[in-house]
């Protein structure tokens, strides 16, 4: 009977020791009387801003991943590194910076990024014109960049105007506004390329008698190939000016975070050292 009632003993004994130790620990998690804190306030602005991210849907927790076509310099083209550089891929981390997300990037086909959206990518920065075509499959963000349409000839090309462009061969970059435009030019021959060095490559041989594209990417292709083709301004072939934006998935409330940091760097400055730094030094 001593033994019986010991062993008695020693259950309802160890029964509250792990009693008390369960109540410690849901303490600890909240439920008890919490320790003071020994976070600093470096620390809690960090976990707040993390936390902001974090509170963003993105494909993966945290990081903002971006596509790009990395063929469209000043905005965008392969660094020294291999990887993508330019003014769109550092302006898109600075924002990044300001939501407190990592931006990873992805090189693509132009023509592949709007469909990429909500799906492999989560926003796409690359020269990409706000359309209304485009704005049917997604959001754009606030305008970052006014740009216009510039012709690329040979330096002995009679085109002048937009009738000389009329019947004959364009080369376009796939997915672009050169592309657009080009398409209803009457009689054109319009060839499409997924890079635009591709259709300036083209023109140099022959194969094409003129190139539609961006202003700063015409210039560059003028410098770099200096003697072989000239750059036309778009205003002698009446040429819109056009808008350039981040695009984004329908509906998302990523827009309004990135038009806020887009709109902290404009104010800050930052916006202003990058077009110095990528477009007005080319």
């Amino acid at each position: 009977m001593k033994k019986v009632m010991a062993m008695l003993l020693a259950t309802v004994l160890c029964v509250a020791t792990f009693t008390a130790c369960g109540s410690e620990e849901t303490g600890s998690k909240g439920t008890g009387t919490a320790p003071e804190s020994t976070v600093s306030e470096s620390t809690q602005a960090g976990s707040e801003a993390e936390g902001d991210a974090a509170s963003v849907e993105t494909i993966t927790a945290g990081v903002l991943t971006v596509g790009t076509n990395a063929a469209f310099p000043p905005f965008e083209y392969i660094g020294d590194d291999g990887e993508p550089a330019g003014f769109d891929i550092a302006l898109i981390k600075a924002i990044g910076e300001k939501m407190g997300m990592e931006v990873k990037v992805q090189d693509m086909e132009f023509g592949s990024l709007v469909a990429a959206i909500g799906n492999k990518i989560d926003v796409a920065i690359a020269g990409m014109t706000i359309t209304e075509e485009r704005k049917e499959s997604v959001d754009f963000s606030d305008s970052y960049y006014e740009a216009v349409q510039y012709v690329i000839v040979l330096p002995d090309s009679d085109i002048a105007t937009a009738a000389d462009l009329e019947n004959k061969s364009i080369g376009v970059q796939l997915g672009t506004t050169g592309e657009i435009i080009a398409e209803d030019i009457t009689g054109a021959n319009v060839q499409s390329y997924d890079k635009a060095v591709d259709a300036v490559s083209d023109l140099i041989n022959g194969r094409v008698q003129a190139v539609i594209i961006d202003k700063n990417p015409a210039e560059v292709f003028a410098s770099k190939f200096e003697g072989k083709v000239v750059a036309l301004d778009g205003a002698q072939f009446a040429f819109e000016p056009e808008q350039y934006a981040i695009a984004l998935p329908k509906g998302s409330p990523l827009a309004e975070k990135v038009n806020a940091a887009l709109a902290e760097l404009k104010a800050d400055g930052t916006f202003d050292a990058l077009v110095q730094e990528y477009i007005v030094a080319e």
